[in-house]
């Protein structure tokens, strides 16, 4: 159980650095774009950093729910999945966003994408305090 764990935080840590990173990388590749009127490097590697994150979301999500497992799905468990699956649809936003600038359209303001960031933020924070704490 404990190698699971550590496969666990590790794909975690990997899907929260795009989640944090994704949006606010939009906002740098859609002020390129309005410059250039080119997709460029900073398109193609923020839209690779978000389909090798998708394979670590994926990862933890089948150790999270294995681990789930072995705690008899406590209440803070589902709880925790609850949250998870909050930012889970967030990162198929995200990932829609990406979809729409590799074709030239970007919808979001920077103001938008800023604050779209932060959401997350408050989520991994709310997931955290259910992990630690265990209050139900």
């Amino acid at each position: 159980m404990e190698w699971v764990k550590i496969i666990h935080i590790l794909c975690v840590m990997g899907w929260m650095t795009s989640i944090f990173a994704v949006p606010r990388a939009l906002i740098y590749w859609k002020r390129d774009f309005a410059k250039t009127g080119e997709f460029g490097p900073l398109g193609d590697l923020t839209r690779r950093l978000y389909r090798f994150s998708a394979g670590l979301m994926v990862i933890a999500l089948i150790t999270g729910i294995w681990l789930g497992t072995q705690w008899a799905f406590d209440t803070w468990v589902w709880v925790k999945l609850a949250l998870v699956g909050l930012l889970v649809i967030h990162y198929m936003m995200t990932g829609g966003m990406v979809i729409r600038a590799k074709r030239g359209e970007f919808r979001e303001s920077d103001f938008y994408l800023r604050m779209f960031n932060e959401i997350s933020v408050v989520g991994v924070i709310a997931i955290l305090w259910v992990v630690v704490v265990k209050p139900f």
